[in-house]
């Protein structure tokens, strides 16, 4: 596997960090990959490693905010830039590979980022697959408290006000300890902007739901903490693809990817990609 790094001026004006990863050609396609919060595009290195062996490319940024990209960490000014670095980032991609199709690939946060830029620029690629996407969240507040947070993102938007439990990554023991350890993870707490934008961020996505047309494979541990499995469901039931599926594994958690049962996850994310792609090949 050969893995190479950039750098590009993001939305903000910050420099943002990007990793790709190639085997041996003919290239099947790139997985462009959108990470969760607090966490890094290369943490999907292994992930990469699977899919490079099967002649795939994949390529991953780090968030505004994020590893090693720029920016106070956990913190954003607008949650379109998260998306409009994504866009970036698969244009990038698109003259790094000119000859192969595009695959979104969003976990957790990355998820919601994924599905806001299907809301515009879904025709860039031809599936998308997504991992405990933050389509809903049954850590949401009521009401006031959502009133609350969106007037504290105008006047602290820095204020931490919601830090993640790692334990609620993997039943991986080891994994959960390689997480706390990453020093590119953030520790701290999100940002009540970042909170606040996340919550616009699924609305939207669940106001427009049926725009979304492309084929979408929707995956979710089932005892998933972090972000909600009915959020996957939702999705399932409410885009427009005529083309979808969707697997909630029962008693996995949030990081289906780094679970002890990840090589049989990673395996059914090959098969659906492949027959999409031999579709797309023969069409």
């Amino acid at each position: 596997m050969q893995q190479s790094q950039g750098q590009f001026v993001g939305a903000r004006g910050a420099t943002i960090y990007y990793q790709a990863w190639s085997g041996q050609a003919p290239i099947r396609a790139v997985l462009v990959v959108a990470h969760g919060a607090a966490e890094h595009g290369g943490r999907y290195a292994r992930l990469a490693q699977y899919f490079t062996d099967r002649h795939y490319a994949v390529v991953a940024l780090d968030h505004d905010g994020h590893g090693k990209s720029d920016g106070k960490r956990c913190c954003l000014r607008s949650f379109d830039d998260y998306v409009e670095d994504l866009a970036t980032l698969q244009r990038r991609a698109a003259v790094d590979f000119p000859e192969a199709p595009q695959v979104l690939l969003g976990h957790s946060l990355g998820g919601l980022i994924a599905c806001n830029l299907l809301l515009h620029k879904q025709d860039k690629f031809v599936a998308c697959v997504l991992s405990g996407a933050a389509i809903m969240t049954d850590l949401q507040p009521p009401n006031y408290q959502r009133v609350l947070i969106r007037l504290l993102s105008r006047v602290l938007p820095n204020l931490g006000v919601l830090k993640l439990d790692a334990s609620g990554v993997s039943r991986d023991a080891a994994e959960v300890q390689k997480y706390v350890e990453d020093p590119l993870n953030h520790s701290g707490a999100l940002s009540v902007r970042l909170v606040a934008e996340m919550f616009k961020a699924m609305s939207t996505v669940q106001d427009n739901a049926p725009a979304i047309t492309l084929p979408m494979l929707i995956l979710h541990g089932g005892a998933d903490t972090m972000t909600s499995p009915r959020g996957s469901q939702f999705l399932y039931d409410n885009v427009a693809s005529a083309d979808k599926w969707l697997t909630v594994y029962p008693g996995l958690y949030h990081e289906i990817f780094n679970e002890p049962e990840r090589l049989a996850v990673l395996a059914e994310v090959e098969q659906w990609l492949d027959a999409r792609l031999d579709q797309t090949a023969s069409a």
